[in-house]
C-alpha cells in the first residue's frame, strides 16, 4: 500500500514526531511505500527522516492547497495518514481530493484552541467542548505569538470550528486513550469513526533494564512547557528528604523559568537540565535511574513516557490527569498522585528511593503490563488492518 504521511514538522521534536518516524520505518520494512507531506524542519534528527521518507513533499507557505495537490499527484497514495495539520486550505484540499483519510489524534490540538485543555491562570482542567466559552471567559482567542513582533495574536474561533468540520469528514480518527475518545465524541465526532490504537514505541532490547543504582537517579523526559508541570515537579522534589539526583531531559519555552525556580528552591546541585538528548542516548539514563517522574498538570492524552519507562522495568510517579490512569495503576506499577498534590507526590518519590525492593517489584509489574498490552508489532498490524478496511470502504462508497 502507498501511504502518504502528513505532518506539520519534519524531524525529531516530541512524542508525535517519534511516532511518525517509528511507524513509517516499520511500515516500510513490511513492504509498504511511504511518503510525507511535511512542514518546516526541526533541525533535529532530520537525516533519519530523510532516510525513511525518500518521497518528500514540502508544505509551501501560503500555498498549502497547491502543495497537497502536488503531493497527491506526484505520489498517488492509496491513503493519507494525517498526524498534525491545522491549515484550513490544506485540510480542504485533502477532504475534497477523494483519497481515503485517517487522522492520528496525538493531543488536544484538535479540540482546544489553546491546545492544552486547562485554564491558563488557575491550571484547572477544562472539560468543555469547543464552544463560545472559548471566547469568554477562557479568552483562548488571544494566543501567544512566537513568530511576530507583538507578543500576542488573534486566534480565530471560526477557524477552529471549520477545522473540526473538516476533520469530521475523515474516514477514521485514531486515538491513544479512552479519555481522548470521549473528548472527540464530546466535540461531535461519531463513535463509529474513532478507533483506539495506542501508538507505542518500539520495544527496548530485552537485556536493557535499570540497575537502580545508588545514585538515586530520578528521570524526567519530555517537553519543558507549562502544561508539563516541571515547576510543580521541582516544588515537589524540594520536599523530598532522601538523597537524590534528578535529570531533566528535553527543552521548551518554560525551561528558563524552571531553571531559575530550581536555583531558588536550592535544587541546582541535585537537578540537572540536559536539554534535548537523542533517543539512543536516553537509554543510558533509563539504565541508571531508580524511577521516572511525570508531572503533567494538563490532562495527558496518554503519557507515552510512562510506557517507555516501564519497558526498562521502572516504576512511574505521575499526577492523575487525563489518560494516565489507563496504564498507571496506583500501587501496582507506580503511584498515581492526586492532581497538583505536591506533598503526596514528594512522599511517593521518597518512598521509592528509600525502598528499592518495592521500586523493583513495581517496575517488574510495569514491564509485564507493557509487554502484554502495549506491543509495537501488534500496534503496526492493527494499523495495517485499519488502513486496509478504510481503503475498501472508500472504494465501496465510490461504487455505490
Amino acid at each position: 500500500m502507498r501511504m502518504l504521511f502528513v505532518h506539520e514538522r519534519f524531524g525529531a521534536l516530541a512524542g508525535a514526531e517519534a511516532n511518525v518516524l517509528a511507524t513509517a520505518r516499520e511500515l516500510k520494512r513490511r513492504g509498504h511505500v511511504v511518503g510525507i507531506l511535511h512542514g518546516a524542519g526541526t533541525r533535529r534528527g532530520e537525516s533519519a527522516w530523510e532516510e525513511t521518507f525518500t518521497n518528500r513533499f514540502p508544505l509551501a507557505p501560503g500555498n498549502s492547497s497547491g502543495a497537497v495537490n502536488a503531493a497527491l499527484e506526484g505520489f498517488q497514495p492509496d491513503l493519507a495518514y494525517v498526524h498534525k495539520l491545522a491549515d484550513l486550505d490544506g485540510l480542504e484540499a485533502l477532504t475534497s481530493a477523494g483519497v481515503p483519510l485517517v487522522r492520528m489524534v496525538h493531543d488536544h490540538d484538535l479540540c482546544c484552541m489553546r491546545s492544552y485543555k486547562y485554564f491558563y491562570f488557575t491550571r484547572r482542567i477544562c472539560t468543555r467542548s469547543v464552544s463560545p466559552f472559548c471566547i469568554f471567559p477562557c479568552a483562548a482567542v488571544i494566543a501567544r505569538n512566537r513568530d511576530g513582533i507583538f507578543p500576542v495574536k488573534w486566534a480565530s474561533y471560526t477557524a477552529k470550528k471549520k477545522e473540526l468540520e473538516f476533520n469530521r469528514q475523515f474516514h477514521r480518527l485514531i486515538v491513544n486513550s479512552h479519555y481522548l475518545r470521549a473528548e472527540l465524541m464530546h466535540n461531535g465526532f461519531g463513535a463509529e469513526k474513532i478507533e483506539l490504537h495506542v501508538p507505542v514505541p518500539p520495544e527496548a532490547e530485552p537485556a536493557l533494564r535499570s540497575s537502580f543504582s545508588d545514585r538515586n537517579l530520578i528521570l524526567y523526559a519530555g517537553q519543558i512547557v507549562r502544561g508539563k508541570g516541571v515547576d510543580v515537579l521541582l516544588e515537589s522534589l524540594a520536599r523530598v528528604g532522601a538523597p537524590f539526583e534528578c535529570v531533566i531531559l528535553g527543552d521548551g519555552n518554560h525551561r528558563p523559568f524552571c531553571e531559575q525556580l530550581s536555583r531558588k528552591l536550592g535544587l541546582s546541585g541535585r537537578v540537572h537540565f540536559q536539554g534535548y538528548v537523542p533517543a539512543e542516548e536516553v537509554k543510558n539514563y533509563f539504565r541508571e535511574c531508580s524511577l521516572v517522574v511525570m508531572s503533567s498538570v494538563w490532562p495527558e492524552p496518554f503519557g507515552m513516557a510512562g510506557i517507555e519507562a516501564m519497558r526498562y522495568g521502572l516504576p512511574v510517579v505521575a499526577f492523575d490527569a487525563g489518560g494516565i490512569r489507563e496504564w498507571l495503576l496506583d500501587g501496582h506499577n507506580g503511584y498515581l498522585v492526586p492532581w497538583m498534590d505536591r506533598a503526596t507526590y514528594a512522599a511517593r518519590v521518597e518512598e521509592l528511593l528509600r525502598n528499592k525492593t518495592v521500586a523493583r517489584q513495581m517496575g517488574e509489574r510495569g514491564l509485564q503490563l507493557v509487554s502484554e498490552q502495549y506491543d509495537f508489532s501488534n500496534y503496526i498490524t492493527g494499523l495495517e488492518d485499519l488502513f486496509a478496511r478504510v481503503v475498501v470502504e472508500a472504494q465501496r462508497s465510490v461504487n455505490v
